[in-house]
């Protein structure tokens, strides 16, 4: 049980992804906010493992005291339609906190791709398609659900390369091991910005204040392409209302923060609005989103045991 006093030491969010990920950078940052507001210290715990399945799990089973929470992304959609055997399911087995941000995707391409823009990119990679690669961060990952709706997009089927988690996959990128990714903004306009990967496209309907220079997929004529990853944060079932409100109070008044908006601009993303910052919002939302991936999933045939 959360005491009155709630909270009355640190707090643990459980990041289903190994460290120097998109959505470990997104937590450490929202970490760091919100314990300013809870006047706690949130503790940033990766355990990563079969797609994030095994951090979910891991806060699906933990005491439902308040000091375990879980932020995760569009992968807690998704996995309903990529795993067949589940531990946990993402509509009955949590309490809702709120959305905390939704990050843009890009294209990119190793930095000695031939291609100077995008249209030449896409008449390369379709003309060499058997000889292309096109990574992600592993099943269910937001790389390998971009990937696939880019696939889909142009019509055009590569060899998928998947890795255990963004960060091998970025390094195997930039060591031209592999051809090109689709990854978040908070793992790529770094590199993108010190020249190491070429960058064609952006995943939103306009450009990015961060990376003003890179087209839309979308006006470069991939019409309506538009992926954004949202995450959000959640805690065990049966954690008290006390401590779920007060979380959630915590978190809509970190998204306000101007530490966490200034360095959340400079990964190429911004907080969610407050209306989105709520149970009800999320648990609305991540219905509509578990309906809209499965058929798309299904269709592209990508699941495990």
């Amino acid at each position: 049980m959360a005491s009155a006093q709630y909270p009355t030491k640190a707090i643990t969010m459980v990041v289903p992804f190994a460290a120097g990920g998109p959505t470990d950078t997104l937590a450490r940052n929202l970490g760091l906010a919100i314990g300013k507001q809870l006047k706690h210290t949130i503790i940033v715990e990766n355990v990563g493992g079969a797609g994030g399945n095994i951090g979910v799990t891991r806060v699906a089973k933990a005491a439902p005291d308040g000091y375990t929470v879980l932020l995760h992304h569009i992968g807690m959609s998704t996995s309903p339609a990529l795993y067949r055997n589940l531990d946990y399911n993402p509509l009955t087995d949590f309490e809702y906190i709120g959305l905390v941000a939704d990050v843009p995707m890009t294209l990119i391409a190793r930095g000695n791709f031939p291609a100077a823009d995008f249209k030449e990119f896409l008449a390369y990679v379709k003309a060499n398609k058997a000889k292309m690669s096109l990574a992600n961060a592993g099943l269910g990952a937001a790389s390998h659900l971009c990937g696939l709706m880019f696939m889909a997009a142009i019509e055009t089927d590569f060899t998928t390369v998947p890795y255990k988690g963004t960060g091998p996959a970025m390094n195997d990128l930039l060591g031209g091991q592999v051809d090109f990714m689709c990854d978040q903004t908070t793992n790529t306009t770094g590199q993108i910005l010190g020249g190491k990967v070429k960058a064609y496209g952006v995943t939103t309907k306009t450009r990015l204040a961060a990376l003003p220079n890179v087209p839309t997929l979308d006006e470069q004529g991939l019409k309506g392409f538009e992926v954004a990853v949202w995450h959000a944060l959640y805690a065990p079932k049966g954690t008290p209302k006390a401590a779920v409100d007060t979380l959630v109070k915590g978190l809509q008044e970190s998204l306000k923060d101007a530490d966490l908006k200034t360095n959340l601009a400079k990964l190429g993303t911004e907080p969610t609005t407050q209306a989105r910052a709520t149970p009800e919002a999320l648990r609305t939302f991540l219905k509509s989103e578990i309906d809209k991936w499965a058929p798309v999933i299904k269709k592209a045939g990508q699941y495990a045991d």
